[in-house]
């Protein structure tokens, strides 16, 4: 069986080699020049936001903050994949150049669910265990977690080398993968419980917390496990065309996900986006209101 990587190319030639019925060459020639201009879109739109992104979060870590560290090396991990997108635009046909690029892309999409979930870590200990975490809260123990992080996508290219079957190192690529969906769904569930009976944490914070911890699980849940069970299929052989279309363009797409991160930890974004629907949702009921007071004052006439 062939190896699973994430990216176009792999998985296509993949699902090509497969028993499936393949839909027509013209129907394929229009979903990958779909997916095609998706990408350009995505990469132009993403790079120069992210990078704008790495930027205004840097300052907030020189002013001994810990939870932009994370934040700042999710987009990193973003920056990569957007580069390794370029890369299989521009190169499209390299053979050579994709083995790379399946390394670092993957590299780069592992990292990035970890970082989601030191994220989810982060809060979480805010609110469950605030003194631990306040004197336990330094730049160096960070350094060190996205140390961790950055090395341990490293095993999968390890086990390439060293000549493991496709069906293991496919497994490994699960077992770094699935873990971080329990785990969020954790923290999410024991911030929720602390907060209800928190009194001392202001109101504006509990939201922003919520808010960090929810899309979060949202961005790994829409985005992510797709790709996860597609795997889980490819490993017994069954191939799902719509599927696998899904896993690219979900792929695809975190790194402009992750930038909605970046709005929740700025303070005050999540009160403004809910004044906002407040305000939209009070001139909805004005308008409303009006048009009955016309309504009434034209039976009455």
């Amino acid at each position: 069986m062939a190896d699973f990587n994430f990216n176009n190319t792999s998985l296509n030639k993949s699902y090509n080699n497969s028993n499936s019925t393949s839909s027509s060459d013209e129907e394929d020639k229009n979903v990958k020049f779909i997916m095609h201009v998706a990408t350009c879109i995505i990469i132009a739109i993403g790079l120069p936001l992210i990078l704008v992104a790495i930027y205004s979060l840097y300052s907030l870590v020189r002013n001994d903050h810990v939870a932009p560290i994370y934040v700042i090396n999710l987009l990193i991990s973003d920056l990569i994949q957007l580069c390794c997108m370029i890369v299989k635009e521009a190169l499209p046909n390299d053979e050579q150049i994709f083995k790379i690029y399946d390394a670092i892309h993957f590299h780069g999409m592992v990292a990035s669910v970890g970082f989601m979930v030191c994220i989810a870590l982060e809060r979480y200990l805010v609110i469950v265990y605030p003194l631990w975490y306040r004197f336990r809260r330094t730049i160096k123990i960070s350094v060190v977690v996205c140390v961790f992080v950055w090395a341990l996508p490293l095993v999968p290219l390890l086990t390439y080398f060293l000549g493991f079957a496709n069906e293991v190192r496919t497994t490994i690529k699960i077992a770094l993968i699935l873990p971080p969906f329990p785990l969020l769904i954790f923290f999410l569930g024991g911030t929720l419980k602390a907060l209800s009976a928190s009194k001392s944490v202001p109101t504006e914070e509990k939201r922003r917390i919520v808010g960090i911890l929810v899309l979060v699980l949202l961005i790994y849940t829409l985005l992510f496990l797709p790709f996860i069970i597609f795997l889980f299929l490819a490993m017994r052989k069954m191939y799902f065309k719509p599927l696998f279309t899904l896993c690219i363009m979900c792929l695809s797409l975190s790194p402009l996900a992750d930038l909605f991160l970046y709005i929740f930890m700025r303070k005050g974004a999540i009160d403004k986006l809910l004044a906002s629907l407040c305000c939209c949702r009070m001139d909805s009921n004005d308008d409303n209101s009006s048009s009955v007071a016309m309504t009434t004052c034209t039976q009455s006439a």
